[in-house]
């Protein structure tokens, strides 16, 4: 029995090769997320190429793919940060030449950095439809700007990342789950996608293991109403991408089961 809610893995060092692939679609990862803040374009070649050739080979599927678009960050160490003005464009050069490469590729999904409003997601399907390409966009709200713009947001893009590392630099740490429990709220009532992301299982990392925290707070974003949940570097540059992903399937598995009995908020 697989679970309906989407496991998307972020596909790194630690998950390229074609053995790690096979496991993860094994375990039931839906969709596979490239960052373009790192990587040259031959080594993302070769990534997306391996997860056709695995997904249809060895599983007799496609497993969709989203190009994450780094957008005006700014690299402190292993951390980062939104790098531009308030009223600057999100879209940069870098981005557009990736976004060229993606749709040359075929990805299936874009998602932008640093969404400030509705015309961040226009400009970038236009861009897309000028290129020649029909991807869905996903609009990461990780600024309180997006956030205060949600509803607009929401009505033009395709779908919604939950991106709580960088809300975290926006909001009180306190604050966080009820900006992610609005969010949810909004795109179930306009029955958009949204995903969930960062640090959900950053344990595994390093551990084989969750912590009964981490656990937790996935069960909850699903018991929430999020359509997918996200695995950043536990599956990109972690010891245990395999046993994140199967974690997340287990706890989704579960999470739906109770969902209907489970009254939150």
């Amino acid at each position: 029995m697989e679970s309906k809610t989407k496991i998307i893995a972020t596909i790194g060092p630690a998950s390229n090769s074609r053995e790690v692939i096979s496991e993860l679609i094994k375990h039931h990862m839906d969709i596979a997320r490239l960052n373009f803040s790192w990587g040259t374009y031959d080594w993302h070649t070769e990534i997306i190429k391996n997860i056709r050739e695995v997904a249809k080979e060895e599983h007799n599927l496609s497993i969709p793919i989203m190009q994450d678009l780094s957008g005006p960050r700014v690299q402190e160490g292993s951390e980062h940060h939104f790098g531009g003005e308030e009223d600057q464009e999100v879209i940069t050069e870098k981005d557009i030449a990736d976004l060229d490469f993606g749709i040359s590729q075929g990805v299936d999904y874009i998602a932008l950095s640093f969404v400030g409003n509705a015309s961040d997601i226009i400009k970038l399907k236009q861009l897309i439809k000028e290129k020649g390409g029909n991807q869905k966009v996903i609009a990461k709200i990780e600024r309180k700007i997006a956030f205060e713009n949600l509803d607009e947001i929401i009505k033009v893009t395709d779908a919604v990342m939950v991106a709580r590392g960088d809300l975290g630099n926006e909001f009180p740490l306190e604050e966080i789950p009820f900006v992610q429990h609005h969010i949810i709220q909004e795109c179930n009532k306009a029955g958009k996608m949204v995903i969930v992301a960062t640090q959900m299982l950053l344990s595994m990392v390093d551990s084989p293991t969750p912590t009964r925290a981490e656990v937790s707070d996935v069960a909850y974003a699903i018991l929430d109403g999020a359509d997918g949940v996200m695995l950043s570097e536990e599956s990109a540059k972690g010891k245990y991408p395999v046993e994140a992903v199967a974690m997340m399937e287990r706890i989704s598995l579960i999470a739906e089961k109770n969902r209907h009995t489970t009254k939150i908020g």
